[in-house]
């Protein structure tokens, strides 16, 4: 009996040593880790910093399509904020396609162009032309067309040709825009006639959107008033009531190049809409920002309407049909 209680009380000792026995160590880390932490010492928080630019970039974005008097504000704050975060991110990781991409667009908006030119054209000099980011060439033809230099301005936008993409958009807008100033008008249609689905389109994206009303806008300045009336009435028919207002969303992320060129768009989309006084003013302003090219199309635009105004379209007399002959009553 003696026996059996020493051999319980040494069980229950071992077992109170198990318990309290120390963790065991951690298992080593994969090669993989250890190269990724050689190359990349950073990469967590490089991470950590690119998340929070996107989500602050992300609220700039989403705010110009809620409260564009907000917006004005408020974005610059944001992009103060993604401006700041990746640089740092730079410091800590040079090579980072995406802090350059990032980067190069915070200080596009901040008005910041040498750093934007530096900070994208890195991007351009590790990926190659071959490997080409539409968003990254887009925005440095984009700038290059804001400072005049139209040739370098084409040299990026032609690599962001091809299949119509949500990040390619705005770069294949700015192309065919520059090909028509250039007086390259066939060239422009064709950018945008083989970036298009080949199909007729019932749903309309944000991208095709884009394309479409820039097409019917370069159809219009060329005085092929037809092809432009086909494209938007294709877009009335398949948009219907929020055909303005999806058109205007989308105008609204548009960082125009040159910058009058938002004028002229937005007198197409107000006349197309038979909003005549606002189609006016737009198509005024864009005739009085100087040697414009397409100033002489601008001022038949408001000379159209303001025939228009002076002799409407007569309203055709409608006959109102004659009522049956009153019944007299006769009293005695």
């Amino acid at each position: 009996m003696r026996w059996s209680w020493i051999l319980l009380i040494s069980l229950v000792a071992s077992r109170a040593d198990a318990d309290h026995s120390p963790p065991p160590p951690p298992a080593p880390p994969t090669e993989g880790d250890f190269w990724r932490d050689v190359v990349e010492p950073h990469a967590e928080e490089v991470k950590k910093i690119l998340n929070a630019a996107r989500n602050g970039i992300r609220i700039a974005d989403d705010a110009l399509q809620s409260d564009a008097e907000w917006a004005v504000e408020q974005r610059l704050r944001y992009f103060q904020d993604a401006y700041g975060m990746l640089r740092h991110a730079r410091r800590l990781s040079p090579d980072n396609l995406e802090v350059l991409a990032l980067l190069g667009r915070a200080a596009d908006e901040l008005g910041k162009t040498r750093q934007a030119i530096e900070a994208l054209e890195m991007a351009m000099q590790i990926t190659g032309p071959d490997k080409a980011n539409p968003e990254v060439v887009g925005r440095l033809g984009s700038i290059y067309l804001r400072l005049g230099e139209r040739d370098t301005a084409l040299r990026w936008l032609r690599l962001a040709q091809g299949p119509l993409k949500a990040e390619s958009a705005q770069a294949l807008a700015h192309l065919a825009n520059a090909l028509a100033a250039r007086g390259e008008v066939t060239a422009a249609v064709d950018t945008l006639l083989n970036a298009l689905p080949p199909n007729n389109m019932s749903f309309y994206s944000h991208e095709l959107t884009l394309a479409s009303f820039t097409l019917a806008m370069i159809y219009d300045r060329d005085e092929q008033r037809s092809a432009a009336f086909t494209v938007l009435d294709r877009m009335k028919s398949a948009l219907q009531q929020s055909f303005g207002t999806q058109v205007q969303n989308v105008l609204a992320t548009m960082r125009f190049a040159p910058a009058e060129d938002q004028h002229y768009y937005q007198g197409l989309l107000y006349e197309a809409m038979d909003q005549y006084t606002e189609a006016r003013a737009a198509f005024a302003l864009y005739a009085a920002s100087g040697d414009t090219p397409w100033r002489d199309r601008a001022l038949d635009h408001v000379r159209a309407i303001d025939a228009h105004r002076k002799h409407p379209p007569a309203t055709p007399k409608v006959t109102p049909p004659t009522p049956p002959p009153t019944r007299l009553k006769h009293y005695p």
